[in-house]
C-alpha cells in the first residue's frame, strides 16, 4: 500500500505496506487507535491513522504556503494558520459545557474534557502514574530521565518542558502579561497571578491531610508535607547533608564553593541567595514592614519577626539531639553543635584561626580590615557585628529584655546579666 500527496508540485510518497494490518484481520477501533502502524520514512514518526500521516507529510514539504499576516509565521496547512490566528485575536470558540472554560482549539477542549471524566489513559511504565494526555506523560517521563531538551538562547538554562522555557524567556524581556485587577501587580506566569490573587481573598485551597494546615499554593503544601515524613531526597555530594527542597540544596552547595553571586549595587556586599540580597536592601532604605502586635517593635524581615515573637512566648523549638538543650533560633542550635563536634572547617587565610561557621569567619575578617559596616542611624556609631548594633540600639530605646530570675532586675545586655548573677553566687568577677 502506498500513500502519496502532492504539495506545490512535489509528490511525497511513503511505502506503508510493511506496517499495515491485513484486511482479513478483524481489529477493533480501539486497537487501531492504540497501535501506531503508519510510519513516516522521512523522520520515523509513527501514526495510528493514514490521514494523520498524510497531514504529517506536509511538514516535510520544501515550501510552506500559508503565512500569518500579523507576525509572518508560516504554516503547512490552512487549518493550522486559522488556529494560530486565534492567538492574535484571543478568540476561543470552543467552550466546555461542564465548567465553561474556553479554548482556541477543539483538540485542547477534547483533552480538557478528560479532566472531568477522570479519563487517564496514558500510564507511566516507571512509576505507574496516570495522565489524561500523552503530552503530559511525555513531560512527566523526563522527570525520570532528567532530560531537558529545551534550552534558553540567552542564558543557556535548560528545561524539560517547552512551556517552562517560554515562561522563562519573559524574565529576559521583563514581560509580565498577567496583571492583578485589584492592585495592578504584574506577573510573568498565570499561576503566579492566581497565587497572588489568593492573598487578597485569603483563600487557601491546599490543605494538609495530616495536620489541617492550609496553603495558598500547591508547592507550599508539598514542601510542608516533608515535615511529617521527614523525607529529604536532595543530598549534597560533598558532605552528605540532605534537604527537603532542591532550592535549599542549591543554596547549601554555595557554602562549599563560597559562591555569592548576588551583589548589592549600593555597598558591594555579596549574598549567596537572591532573597538575602532583597533583605539586605532593606538596611539601606531602613524599611521595617513587619511589626510585632505585642510590643510594636518592627523588623525588615518576616523571619526576624517570627524569631522575635519567641521572646514573648519563650518558645525554643530547636533542640540539640545530643544534650537536649533548646534554642529559639536554628542558627544558635547550629552554633551549639560545634561545641559537641569541635569541628572548625573554616580557616582565616591571614592568621589561620579556625571557625565552626562561615559567618563567624566573615565577622573575624573585619578584625583585620577594621571594617564596621553596621551603623546606628540615631547616633552614627559603627559596629563590626550586627548583633552588637542590635544591643547598642537598646541603649537608645532603654529596652531591658534580660531579666534576673532571682531578684527581677533587668539589663539591656546579656553580658551584664551574667555579671549580675555572680552577685548572688558570690562568685568573684575576674576581668582579663
Amino acid at each position: 500500500m502506498e500513500a502519496s500527496i502532492k504539495v506545490n508540485g512535489t509528490l511525497l510518497v511513503s511505502d506503508l505496506c510493511a506496517t499495515a494490518i491485513g484486511t482479513d484481520s478483524v481489529v477493533s477501533q480501539d486497537t487501531l487507535m492504540d497501535e501506531k502502524r503508519f510510519i513516516c520514512d522521512s523522520c520515523g514518526e509513527t501514526f495510528s491513522q493514514k490521514c494523520h500521516l498524510k497531514s504529517h507529510f506536509l511538514t516535510h514539504a520544501s515550501e510552506k504556503s500559508f503565512t500569518c499576516d500579523v507576525c509572518g509565521k508560516v504554516f503547512a496547512q490552512k487549518g493550522h494558520l486559522k488556529e494560530h490566528n486565534r492567538t492574535h485575536t484571543k478568540e476561543k470558540p470552543y467552550s466546555c459545557d461542564v465548567c465553561n472554560k474556553n479554548f482556541s482549539q477543539k483538540g485542547n477542549l477534547t483533552k480538557h474534557f478528560r479532566t472531568h471524566t477522570n479519563d487517564k489513559r496514558y500510564s507511566c511504565n516507571v512509576c505507574n502514574k496516570d495522565f489524561s494526555q500523552r503530552g503530559h506523560l511525555n513531560e512527566h517521563f523526563r522527570t525520570h530521565t532528567k532530560e531537558k531538551p529545551y534550552s534558553c538562547d540567552v542564558c543557556g538554562k535548560k528545561f524539560s518542558q517547552k512551556g517552562h522555557l517560554n515562561e522563562h524567556n519573559r524574565t529576559h524581556k521583563n514581560e509580565k502579561p498577567y496583571s492583578c485587577d485589584k492592585c495592578s501587580k504584574a506577573f510573568t506566569q498565570k499561576r503566579y497571578l492566581d497565587a497572588h490573587c489568593r492573598t487578597h481573598t485569603n483563600e487557601k485551597p491546599f490543605v494538609c491531610g495530616l495536620c489541617g494546615k492550609a496553603f495558598t499554593e500547591k508547592k507550599d503544601l508539598k514542601r510542608h508535607c516533608f515535615i511529617h515524613t521527614d523525607e529529604r531526597p536532595f543530598v549534597c555530594d560533598t558532605c552528605g547533608k540532605a534537604f527537603a527542597r532542591k532550592s535549599n540544596l542549591n543554596v547549601h552547595c554555595r557554602t562549599h564553593m563560597n559562591e555569592k553571586p548576588f551583589i548589592c549595587d549600593i555597598c558591594g556586599k555579596a549574598c549567596s541567595q537572591k532573597s538575602k540580597l532583597k533583605e539586605h536592601y532593606l538596611i539601606h532604605n531602613n524599611a521595617k514592614p513587619f511589626s510585632c502586635n505585642m510590643c510594636d517593635k518592627a523588623y525588615p524581615r518576616k523571619e526576624d519577626l517570627k524569631t522575635h515573637y519567641r521572646t514573648h512566648t519563650n518558645e525554643k523549638p530547636f533542640v540539640c539531639d545530643m544534650c537536649g538543650k533548646a534554642f529559639a533560633r536554628k542558627g544558635h542550635l547550629n552554633e551549639h553543635y560545634g561545641t559537641h563536634t569541635e569541628e572548625k572547617p573554616y580557616s582565616c587565610d591571614i592568621c589561620s584561626k579556625e571557625f565552626s561557621r562561615i559567618g563567624n569567619l566573615n565577622e573575624h575578617y573585619r578584625c583585620h580590615s577594621n571594617e564596621k559596616p553596621f551603623v546606628c542611624d540615631m547616633c552614627g556609631k559603627a559596629f563590626s557585628r550586627k548583633s552588637n548594633l542590635n544591643e547598642h540600639y537598646r541603649s537608645h530605646s532603654n529596652e531591658k529584655r534580660f531579666v534576673c530570675d532571682l531578684c527581677g532586675k533587668a539589663f539591656a545586655k546579656k553580658f551584664n546579666l551574667t555579671k549580675h548573677y555572680r552577685t548572688h553566687t558570690n562568685e568573684k568577677i575576674v576581668f582579663v
